[in-house]
């Protein structure tokens, strides 16, 4: 991994310029996904398929948050198959307005991940996070994912990262909605400081050649 870029990609992330980018798009499935269903209609049902997969691995309990949640898409796609009610973290208002609306969605927090500080006496078996981190620089990933391991249940509590790799041979910040997409190595170094080990990961399958790779991390507490 590259220890020589200047300045480092995330701190070119700015909050109001990626909320700026999410309050422009639809609020849709599309929208969500940067509009590549428009020409991949299949990415959508092969990601939930991916992640249905992965996560039966893991055998996890009820009690779920979800992180950047959107509209929806993998609360009622993915974690209601294995929740009844699905606690959710959501800054953008136009998105938690549709959300409110599904059955099965507990509390919305309507912050940002590195704003959101979980209330005395949450537990949780699953915590769930993607497509969003990038969003975040890297001190506020290991603070968020301190946060996380605090209300994650002690014995068989999991935290589940889903997000795509660089393939440019270092960190890259993506000018259009103002994220950082990192490499598998920069992730295990954020794991590493936040305290977590990796228990399980894996490449999702079946996406067209032309997106970058997606891994899935199932992450616990180091002690």
């Amino acid at each position: 991994m590259s220890t020589s870029q200047y300045p480092p990609p995330d701190s070119l992330i700015k909050a109001e310029k990626c909320m700026e980018y999410w309050e422009s798009v639809d609020s849709n499935d599309n929208g969500m996904l940067g509009g590549v269903l428009t020409t991949m209609p299949s990415v959508s049902r092969v990601d939930l398929q991916g992640s249905r997969t992965f996560l039966a691995r893991l055998n996890v309990g009820a009690r779920v948050l979800e992180g950047g949640a959107g509209i929806g898409r993998i609360t009622e796609g993915l974690l209601l198959k294995v929740a009844d009610k699905v606690d959710v973290v959501e800054p953008v208002v136009k998105f938690t307005d549709v959300l409110k609306t599904k059955p099965g969605v507990g509390q919305i927090h309507n912050v940002g991940l590195e704003k959101w500080f979980p209330s005395e006496g949450e537990c949780y078996d699953l915590i769930w996070i993607q497509w969003c981190i990038g969003h975040l620089k890297d001190e506020e990933v290991v603070q968020f994912l301190e946060r996380c391991k605090s209300v994650l249940e002690k014995e068989h509590g999991v935290i589940v990262l889903k997000e795509n790799l660089s393939t440019w041979g270092e960190d890259q910040f993506d000018e259009l909605d103002g994220s950082v997409t990192r490499q598998d190595e920069k992730f295990q170094e954020l794991f590493e400081r936040a305290g977590l080990k990796i228990v399980k990961a894996d490449l999702q399958r079946g996406f067209p050649v032309e997106l970058l790779p997606v891994k899935m991390y199932a992450v616990r507490p180091e002690t």
